[in-house]
C-alpha cells in the first residue's frame, strides 16, 4: 500500500460545511491476481481462459471541526467504465478513461453515514443481494451451450449513478437500519428503499431489505426484497437467502426469484472449504435452473489461493441436455 499526504482537504470540505483547515490523508490500495476459468458441457468446448486483477482503490478520510468526518472513495478499473451498448452504437460515459465506482461518504455518530454515489451506487436491497452460495448463477450467463444460449440471470435494483444510501445512528444494540434513495431521471419515478439488519446475538446475522425499481417500463419496473440469513458455530457457517424480483404487471410474468443456501467449515486460520446451492425461479418458466459449487481457498502470507467447481442444471430453464454445464475455476492473488 502506499499513502500520499495531502495537507489542507479544504475544497471538499467547504462544499459541505464552512470549516478550518484541516489535515488529511489519501491512500492507494489494490492488489495483484491471476485467474483461469472453463466450462464444459454436452456440445460445449468453451476453451480456457485467463485474466489478472486490474483495480485500484483511491481513498482518502478527515475529521471536521464539528466532529464530522469526510472520506472519498474512487476506483480505477480497466475495461470498467459502465460501457452501454445499443443496437450498432457502443457508447462510454466516461470515455476510455477506466473510472469505475466513485463515492464521498459524510458521517458522524449522532447522524449516522451518508454516501453519495457518484457511480456504482448500491440500494438497500443489491447491498446484500449476494446469495450465501456466492451468485454461482453468474459462472454460467450467457454461456453458450451449442444452440442454446444460458438464460438463468438474476436481477439486481443497484441504483448505479448519483445515488444516495443512508445508515441511521445507532439506536438499539445489534440492530441497523439503511436507507436508499436514487433520484427521479428520465421518464422514470425516484425509488426508495429500506433495510434492517440484526447481528445482536452471537454468530447469528439477519438482513432483510425491500427497494422501489422504476424504469419507465411496466415490464422491468417493481420492487426487489432480499432476506438472508447466516449463523456461525465454531467453525461451521451456516446460510440460508432468498432474492426476489417482483415486475411487471400484475401477472408477474417477468418474475425472479433466487433461493440460496451454503455451509462452510473453516479448517484452520488459513484453510476454508464451502459447499453451495441455488435455484433459480422464473414466473415465465416452467424449469428452475439448478446451480451448485464446492470451493476452497488456501491463505499464507498474504498469498490466497482458490479453486471452485460448479454445476448448471437446465441453466436455461428447459430439460435440453445441453443445458447441464460445468464450470471450474482457479485463483491466485496477493494482498500488498
Amino acid at each position: 500500500m502506499n499513502n500520499f499526504k495531502k495537507i489542507g482537504m479544504t475544497a471538499l470540505a467547504a462544499s459541505l460545511v464552512s470549516t478550518s483547515v484541516f489535515a488529511g490523508e489519501m491512500t492507494v490500495s489494490g492488489s495483484a491476481s491471476i485467474n483461469s476459468e472453463g466450462h464444459s458441457g454436452v456440445g460445449l468446448d468453451a476453451g480456457t481462459t485467463f485474466s489478472m486483477g486490474n483495480q485500484l482503490t483511491f481513498s482518502g478520510s478527515g475529521e471536521l471541526d464539528n466532529g464530522m468526518t469526510v472520506s472519498l472513495s474512487f476506483v480505477l478499473d480497466q475495461g470498467d467504465d459502465g460501457t452501454t451498448v445499443a443496437p450498432s452504437v457502443t457508447t462510454k460515459k466516461f470515455g476510455d478513461a477506466p473510472f469505475d465506482s466513485h463515492s464521498v461518504t459524510v458521517s458522524s455518530d449522532a447522524l449516522g453515514t451518508l454516501v453519495f454515489a457518484g457511480e456504482g451506487g448500491a440500494s438497500t436491497a443489491s447491498s446484500i443481494d449476494t446469495s450465501v452460495a456466492g451468485d454461482i448463477w453468474d459462472s454460467f450467463d450467457g454461456v453458450k451451450s451449442g444452440l442454446v444460449t444460458a438464460a438463468g440471470k438474476m436481477s439486481d435494483s443497484a441504483p448505479g449513478d448519483n445515488a444516495f444510501f443512508y445508515t441511521l445512528p445507532s439506536m438499539v444494540d445489534g440492530v441497523a437500519v439503511n436507507l436508499s434513495y436514487k433520484p427521479q431521471g428520465g421518464a422514470a419515478e425516484s425509488a426508495t428503499g429500506y433495510g434492517v439488519a440484526y447481528t445482536g446475538f452471537d454468530g447469528l446475522a439477519v438482513h432483510y431489505a425491500v427497494t422501489d425499481i422504476d424504469t419507465s417500463v411496466a415490464t422491468t419496473s417493481g420492487d426487489h426484497t432480499v432476506l438472508k440469513a447466516t449463523y456461525a458455530y465454531g467453525p461451521v457457517t451456516v446460510g440460508y437467502s432468498v432474492s426476489e424480483m417482483d415486475l411487471g404487471t400484475a401477472t408477474g410474468t417477468t418474475d425472479k426469484e433466487l433461493t440460496s443456501m451454503s455451509v462452510s467449515y473453516t479448517v484452520s486460520e488459513a484453510i476454508s472449504v464451502t459447499y453451495g446451492t441455488e435455484e433459480l425461479d422464473l414466473t415465465s418458466a416452467t424449469t428452475d435452473a439448478e446451480y451448485s459449487v464446492i470451493k476452497g481457498s488456501y491463505t499464507s502470507g498474504g498469498m490466497t489461493v482458490s479453486a471452485s467447481m460448479a454445476d448448471g442444471d437446465n441453466t436455461a430453464h428447459t430439460t435440453a441436455a445441453g443445458e447441464d454445464l460445468e464450470y471450474w475455476s482457479l485463483g491466485l492473488s496477493f494482498a500488498f
